[in-house]
């Protein structure tokens, strides 16, 4: 098959590291890729949001699968193009991407379909937004309704807090047109975990959890990221979870995306808050995880490729027992540009990711990372690597994950150094 991926980050390098193993992948392509990527796909300059672009390109290589790694295109509609130009594709319709592209169809969707989550209201003026928040304990939780790299959601502590944060989003300031319109809701006290499923409109195949650190600092404090670390499996996930959130959440949004017209092909990226033994929705995303993906391809066994056409093709259902999983526990320690998710500088220089990637049970993920006119590998992003380790335990696999992230050289970045905290 001739396969292409389109994305750039951490999920991608992931992806096209695992799908190159495949024995049904004779070439792979990645729309546009990084310094990483290009040492498992050829690395073509085409942006991820170049839906035409992306589309000729895919009709002139006669592409057999293509693999949407990121939500923008999606969004955007590279599926339904795709699609119509008789091309297989991994990945929601631009009508079903709605389930990440808008909080608050979600939170409709639960509450229309019985699905268990937070109390809730959406709003698009400020004081009514205010008005009802005031009616909600401490802290509350505000999301801009549309897509914002994962950092749209704030946890404001304070009344105060509270109203500044919703004029600061429904006026454009925080994240432009996605914060025009708002989700307000109750703070639910308990532990996330991510949950992993891939549908192809009818069936539902369940993977694995992970566990992702969205603060930017230690001890989870800070600003939110679009994730600092994950390990898998998180601890909270059991054979009785997994049944709770496939009958109380998965199938019943896959029977209710059906019923609306709009059929879910893809993967679920279901973010769940466990309350007293109990899961709740927060959100769902239609992609893998970033960096929860680098842990769930570190444990995979099986074909990745053939899970992934089968989705595309309507036919999960032949390929339910070909999933495989390792026992060990995967662990990412995501290095992020100093700064970050604030201002940042790009282009300072990395070295010894090599010595760090020969490492035994550790693979280095390229997440955004590019050659310069020297040669030299330079930091292009907030995230910018995902140093990934396995071990029999989670410890194991931490102190593996550590060890290579202090043998690289790299003085303008850093990372949390308390990942899995809540396993330990």
């Amino acid at each position: 098959m001739k396969i292409l991926l389109i994305g750039s980050g951490g999920r991608e390098h992931a992806l096209a590291w695992k799908m190159a193993q495949s024995p049904l992948c004779d070439v792979l392509y990645c729309a546009p890729g990084n310094a990483g990527i290009k040492d498992s796909a050829i690395c073509v300059d085409i942006a991820a949001e170049d839906i035409d672009g992306l589309v000729a390109f895919a009709k002139d290589k006669a592409i057999d699968l293509v693999v949407v790694g990121p939500e923008g295109p999606l969004v955007a509609g590279v599926s339904d193009a795709l699609r119509l130009a008789g091309i297989d594709v991994f990945g929601p319709s631009k009508a079903a991407a709605i389930l990440e592209g808008s909080k608050g169809f979600v939170k409709d969707l639960c509450k229309d379909y019985n699905i268990p989550t937070a109390a809730y209201e959406r709003f698009t003026e400020i004081e009514p937004a205010k008005t009802f928040a005031a009616t909600l304990g401490l802290p509350v939780v505000i999301k801009a309704d549309g897509l914002a790299a994962g950092k749209g959601v704030i946890i404001p502590q304070t009344r105060e807090e509270i109203d500044a944060t919703i004029e600061d989003m429904l006026s454009g300031n925080a994240f432009g047109a996605a914060g025009s319109s708002i989700v307000i809701e109750e703070f639910l006290d308990g532990e996330e975990l991510s949950f992993f499923v891939l549908a192809d409109g009818e069936t539902a195949l369940p993977l694995i959890s992970a566990q992702d650190h969205k603060r930017a600092f230690d001890g989870d404090q800070g600003p939110n990221t679009g994730g600092m670390g994950a390990y898998s499996p998180a601890r909270l996930m059991t054979s009785a979870m997994q049944d709770k959130i496939m009958t109380r959440m998965i199938k019943p949004t896959i029977a209710a995306m059906k019923d609306k017209g709009m059929p879910y092909m893809g993967v679920f990226f279901a973010g769940i808050m466990v309350v007293d033994g109990e899961p709740q929705l927060i959100e769902y995303n239609v992609r893998f995880g970033d960096p929860e993906c680098q842990t769930l391809m570190m444990r995979m066994e099986g074909d990745l490729v053939a899970l992934l056409q089968a989705a595309a093709q309507g036919r999960l259902v032949d390929v339910s027992d070909s999933v495989r999983w390792s026992d060990d526990v995967t662990l990412c320690v995501v290095m992020a540009a100093n700064g970050y998710p604030g201002a940042y500088q790009k282009g300072t220089v990395i070295k010894d990711i090599e010595v760090a990637d020969a490492m035994d049970h550790v693979k280095v993920f390229h997440a955004g990372t590019a050659l310069n006119a020297d040669g030299l590998l330079v930091s292009v992003g907030g995230r910018v690597l995902g140093v990934t380790a396995r071990g029999k335990t989670v410890e194991a696999a931490r102190e593996a994950a550590y060890k290579a992230v202090d043998t690289i050289d790299w003085p303008d970045g850093f990372c949390r150094r308390d990942i899995a905290w809540r396993a330990l």
